[in-house]
Order: C-alpha cells, then structure tokens, then sequence
C-alpha cells in the first residue's frame, strides 16, 4: 500500500498571511544580505498573491513560492515495479505438525526448540494407557490367532477321517481367515505408531520427516489427549525452503501466475533482495480486502529469513494504459485523487485523475493525465491549499462587487 495520501486540510482566516510569510521565507534564504539588521535593509516588500483565472492558478513573475514548486513529467505506464505485501510462512511441504494418537503423560523429552532431528528420530515419550490397551488387542489377536489355526487343523484331521461335516470344516477356515485379519489390524496399528510385541504403554512421539524442531508445546510430566484443541505438540520443518503469501490485486493476476518470479525484500535486510517463485494462485477474492492469495516459495540455504516476517514481494508488470507519477503528487480533495499540472512557467491546473495503482513511491493514473505533463511533487499540498485561498478570495471579490 502507498504511504497516506495528502489531504486539503479547512481554510483558516491567517492561511494568506502564514503563506505569504512561508513564501518569503523560503526566497529570503536564497537573498544574500537578508538577515542583515532593519536599519540596513529595508523590509522586503510582500509579493502580490496569485490569482485563479479561468480554473488556471496565475503566480506573478518571480514569486518566490514558485521556487518551493517542484515538478515532476508524467511517463507512460509499460513496465512498471509493483510493490505488494507479503508474508513469511514454513513451507507445508516440508513441515509435519505432530499431535498425540492416544491419551497419555509425558515422561521424557528427546527434543528441543532449534534442534536438528532425522526422520524417525523420537521427540517425546508418554506413558499411555490407552496406547497399552492397542498392544493388548494386537497380542490377544495373535493369540487368537494360534488358536484358529490350530482349531482348523484339528477339524481337517476329523473331516479327512469321516468324522465331521463339511460345513464344521469351512466355519473353522472362516474362524482362521478372521483371526489372521485381526491380526495384522491390531499389528499395523501399533506398528504405526511405534509399538512393538511387548505391552509396555510407551508411546514414542516420533519425527516424520527430518528437520529442525521449530516449535514445541510439550513440558515433561504434562497430561495429553487426541481430542485436546490448541497448537501441535511439535512442529518439524525444513527451514531452508518458506513459502511467502503475497496479497494481489486483480490487475497483478497476470503477472502472478504460477512459474513468474518476483523479488522479495524484508524491513530486517535493507536493501538486500530474495528471488521466489510463484507456485500457486487462489481462485477466489478476500470479499474483505478485494485481494487474492498468491503463494510463492523463497529458497533460503543460509536460513536468514525467518517465518511470519513481513515482507514486499517486487513484481515486473507490462501496462498498455495509464502513466506514472511520483506519490507525492497526488493529493486527495475529498474523496477525489487530484493532481496540479504545470500548464506554463507559473500557471497551474487542478486535475482529476483515477488511479489504477497506488505504491509507496509511486501512482499509476489509469485516465485525467496525459504521458509528459508535468505534474507538482513537490510542495503539493502548499499549492492545494494555495489554490483553493485563491478562489476563496475571487468568490468574495465577486459577491462584493457592485
């Protein structure tokens, strides 16, 4: 977003003198001899005030306000930097958050905040009761097991020798069949989460990727469960890799679409700049803010930028319309974007102008200003405030007039 435009602030009855003196001032600097005493200079004569003829505001020759006035030309908009917020975030693809499978008690830490950790290396271990119970299912199961297959042999013993029917035969396949699949149920499950064959209700936190440990929510001795609410208990994450969400307006979609590069930079490094990579855009707009989500990834080997930092991301953009001019040349007469136009040497026009595109050193005017009109930069807001004392006093002139 562009720094706060300038407001035309309400007239005050000492505005033309406090002007006149401001005017003075700024030429007297400029006069050798000027802070030499009255009784060796007389008092300079204060200058006649400019007037607003034809919607045009006239300075006499030589003002010295005129010396406060810079200008700037409007050029046209082709290719234009495109300053938008941006954001720091870990790089999803490379972060595991790690939450509690079963209810239980932490009894050990294996990992610290800024630790480097390997894929399946343990965080954390909690006594879980819950967790136990698995390890009994799985070995009840595998008891079972035993039982269904032995059972089976014995009733094809009896069957071979004439003794049972068929169907006794079939129902103990069936018993064996569910029990092997029981089996590698209750098996796989406590596989997954580290169990082995013993019953011992030590559940192992484990790292699913490797990493550093970025965030740790976890204290010994503190009591966990699966249906708890708040932060994960770990947070593991690749650090050399951040994704960076970029607030875009609809006429950056073009030049933001996934593979263009854009150039990042963030308040911590002055004047150092990060290349990123557009990887995805948002199909919908913010109804709040009319902005749409841009995701990019930033590579960062030597980890200088850190997550949720605020950055600019820095966008090349093609424009077939509208010009550029400096920010600080526009000023807001209410609700309505105005520029001053220096017509001639020491005439000036109010303009209104739309903007397309506001930036903190630059605007794009999308219509009311032409490619190579100078505009006012400098002391705008002076010559705003300038302008409308003019046609204050050519409206009361007016009325006074027989």
């Amino acid at each position: 977003m562009m720094a706060p435009l300038f407001s035309l602030p309400a007239r005050r009855p000492s505005a033309r003198g406090l002007l006149a003196l401001a005017a003075i001032g700024a030429a007297c600097a400029l006069l050798p001899g000027c802070g030499k005493s009255s009784a060796e200079a007389p008092p300079a004569a204060e200058p006649a005030p400019p007037v607003v003829q034809s919607g045009q505001l006239r300075f006499p020759a030589g003002h010295p306000q005129l010396a406060l006035l810079g200008t700037a030309d409007a050029r046209a908009a082709k290719d234009v930097a495109v300053e938008l917020p941006a954001r720091l975030v870990w790089n999803e693809e490379r972060t595991q958050r790690i939450y509690p499978a079963f209810a239980g008690r932490v009894t050990t830490m294996h990992a610290d905040l800024g630790q480097a950790v390997k894929a399946g290396a343990p965080l954390a271990l909690l006594a879980s009761p819950d967790f136990g119970q698995a390890q009994a299912d799985t070995a009840k199961a595998t008891a079972l097991q035993s039982l269904s297959q032995q059972s089976l042999k014995r009733q094809r013993e009896l069957f071979e020798a004439g003794i049972v029917a068929r169907k006794d035969l079939e129902q103990a396949e069936a018993d064996a069949a569910g029990a092997r699949a029981e089996v590698a149920r209750a098996a796989a499950r406590t596989r997954l989460y580290g169990g082995g064959g013993a019953v011992n209700q030590q559940l192992a936190l484990t790292a699913g990727i490797g990493g550093v440990v970025v965030e740790r929510n976890l204290n010994p001795g503190q009591e966990v469960r699966p249906d708890q609410s708040g932060p994960a208990l770990f947070v593991v994450t690749d650090p050399t890799s951040l994704w960076v969400q970029i607030d875009a307006r609809e006429a950056d979609l073009a030049s933001l679409r996934p593979g263009d590069g854009f150039v990042l930079q963030v308040p911590a490094y002055p004047g150092a700049s990060f290349s990123g990579k557009v990887t995805a855009t948002a199909d919908a707009i913010d109804p709040g803010s009319r902005t749409i989500k841009v995701r990019g990834v930033v590579p960062n080997a030597d980890r200088r930028l850190k997550a949720e930092m605020l950055a600019t991301a820095r966008v090349q953009e093609s424009r077939a319309n509208g010009v550029v001019v400096p920010a600080a040349a526009i000023v807001l007469d209410g609700t309505q974007h105005v520029v001053y136009v220096r017509r001639e040497a020491g005439v000036f026009e109010q303009r209104k102008v739309t903007l397309a595109q506001e930036g903190p050193g630059e605007v794009i005017i999308a219509s009311g200003l032409q490619a190579g009109e100078a505009v006012v930069s400098q002391n705008a807001l002076l010559l705003a405030r300038q302008f409308q004392a003019a046609a204050e006093d050519a409206a009361v002139a007016k009325k006074a007039a027989p």
